[in-house]
């Protein structure tokens, strides 16, 4: 099983390791491409603050960003899975997983970046700011900069299972998996249920913020249940069985991907 996770605003303020080892990072298909987002960024925000303020999409309040950014190559780095902070990496909680779990969420979990393409969590990278919404001014925007190397790693990756993907739209667009790949790739919605108190009708919703908290609290119940599903149809059986309300159906048309909704009643 491959989980894809997007990356989070939030990160770790700073890294306590040795500095960055390009050649260290899982996906070494990507090295070309990251070396050269590296440069760029590190050379925009080097140059002109303003600039780089304005191109990262950054207020005058994160301002102090940038200069995370010039120091990228001499920073102290963390793994990638403590890097990130944000609400889907709370709820996953890597952290607190029994020794097991955390092995197979090394194995298993893929987190999609602006400045890296993609890592796995135990790889050491350095705090960055740096989204796939960005548009480089050398290198275009990010997310259409990404397909090509993505096209030509990220199948293999994905191997012959499942392909769970937790991404968000912006970081969906860096990799679209297709034909064969795609038959076995599920994506989730979160949708909250609710019962109308006037009409007794249940009303639902989908759920935006907190949508992160369930795909994290889902991943988590995976890997601590050590389950390994090797299709969308085996996924759904899987988190039903860990107590997870989901609904799909087979997608119309072979070599398309499963849309899976998760419902919860409660949102946090």
């Amino acid at each position: 099983m491959l989980v894809l996770l997007p990356p989070s605003e939030g990160k770790a303020d700073s890294g306590r390791g040795a500095p960055l080892k390009p050649e260290s990072l899982s996906l070494p298909g990507l090295a070309e491409a990251r070396a050269a987002v590296l440069d760029e960024l590190v050379e925009l925000c080097v140059a002109d603050g303003t600039k780089a303020q304005e191109v990262l999409g950054l207020s005058e309040g994160l301002r102090g960003e940038i200069a995370k950014n010039v120091e990228l190559r001499t920073a102290g780095t963390r793994p990638a899975g403590e890097i990130y902070t944000g609400v889907l990496y709370d709820a996953l909680g890597l952290a607190t997983l029994d020794a097991s779990a955390r092995r197979r969420a090394r194995q298993s979990l893929l987190v999609f970046s602006g400045l890296w393409g993609a890592v796995r969590i135990g790889d050491r990278i350095p705090p960055y700011r740096c989204s796939m919404g960005v548009k480089l001014p050398g290198l275009g925007a990010l997310g259409a900069y990404w397909r090509g190397p993505m096209e030509s790693v990220l199948p293999e990756e994905a191997g012959g299972g499942l392909v769970l993907d937790l991404r968000s739209s912006a970081y969906a667009a860096a990799w679209k998996p297709k034909g064969e790949v795609a038959s076995r790739t599920a994506t989730v919605r979160v949708l909250h249920s609710r019962i109308d108190e006037a009409t007794g009708v249940e009303k639902r919703s989908v759920v935006s913020h907190f949508n992160k908290a369930t795909k994290g609290r889902i991943v988590r119940s995976l890997l601590e249940a050590g389950a390994a599903p090797r299709s969308p149809a085996a996924l759904v059986e899987a988190l039903r069985d860990l107590g997870h309300v989901v609904e799909a159906e087979p997608p119309a048309k072979a070599g398309k991907v499963w849309a899976l909704d998760v419902v919860v009643s409660e949102i946090h």
